[in-house]
């Protein structure tokens, strides 16, 4: 699938700067259109939930003082978004034609749902991976965007990328949101110079080798890195080493787990990737 429209949250945040890094770049890369994302906070939220949790209302001079924040916050994600312009030259796209270029959009209610419900209009999702993922992988925005949108989401961490895409690992173990994740990838593996299908026990060894019989027919020429289990280590830590002897900059890899709900996203070998990775995750349910 082409890439011709890609979408990064900007949130103002820590995660700000990595996510709208690596969304420029591929904007670049693929002559894309890039929309920066930013969502307020609505104040209607925030004052539900200061009655559900204390039992009382909000002072006005509180409401004024979120109300300013959100707007401050506001404007510094649009500042940090159009920095980033600069720097790429990226210009302002004034109508949908092919080529790369940028835009900005705000809305004001639930981050999560707003993120998620807006991706489904573009082919890549670009999530920042904030110090809260690090220590809560199942994340709101994240889950949301994978169960939701439909589309693929690259995780990007805090501090920019040097590259992004050269060398990409794909997590592999025959799952069908392993299937999605390398269909969400085939633009990023055709472009990349060297891909790495990484699987881990022997169980999934013949259908490794079915894959890189599959990436061959999209003209992208792989190989397979087959990691016998070892004892007292996750599979997640040992994919994500796997990825580091291939110097990978990118790994690729279904999100799912062994248990429902949030564990069938971030259970297993995700939350041990998500939570301490350093290298940017594309990811798919």
């Amino acid at each position: 699938m082409a890439i011709r429209t890609i979408l990064v949250a900007v949130s103002g945040g820590s995660a700000t700067e990595g996510a709208v890094e690596l969304g420029c770049r591929l904007a670049r890369r693929f002559d894309a259109y890039l929309e920066g994302f930013h969502v307020r906070t609505d104040i209607r939220d925030v004052l539900i939930a200061a009655g559900d949790g204390f039992g009382m209302p909000m002072s006005g001079e509180l409401i004024d003082r979120i109300t300013e924040d959100a707007a401050a916050n506001a404007v510094k994600a649009k500042g940090l978004f159009d920095a980033a312009l600069v720097r790429h030259e990226l210009a302002v796209a004034t109508a949908a034609r092919p080529g790369a270029s940028a835009a900005w959009r705000e809305e004001t209610g639930y981050g999560p749902t707003l993120v998620a419900n807006r991706a489904r209009f573009f082919d890549l999702v670009v999530l920042g991976r904030s110090e809260r993922v690090v220590n809560e992988p199942h994340s709101d925005a994240v889950e949301q965007t994978l169960l939701y949108s439909g589309r693929p989401l690259l995780l990007a961490p805090a501090e920019p990328s040097p590259v992004i895409g050269e060398t990409i690992a794909v997590g592999w173990n025959g799952s069908p949101e392993a299937v999605r994740a390398v269909n969400g990838s085939l633009r990023l593996l055709e472009a990349a110079r060297k891909v790495s299908v990484v699987t881990v026990g022997e169980k999934h060894a013949a259908s490794g080798v079915a894959l890189v019989e599959y990436l061959a027919w999209h003209g992208i020429k792989a190989k397979l890195s087959n990691i016998l289990n070892v004892s007292g280590l996750g599979p997640g830590q040992q994919l994500l080493s796997a990825a580091r002897d291939a110097d990978a900059d990118l790994l690729v890899m279904g999100a799912f787990g062994q248990r429902p709900w949030r564990e069938t996203l971030f259970g297993g070998a995700t939350h041990e990737i998500v939570g301490v990775s350093l290298l940017p995750l594309l990811l798919s349910h």
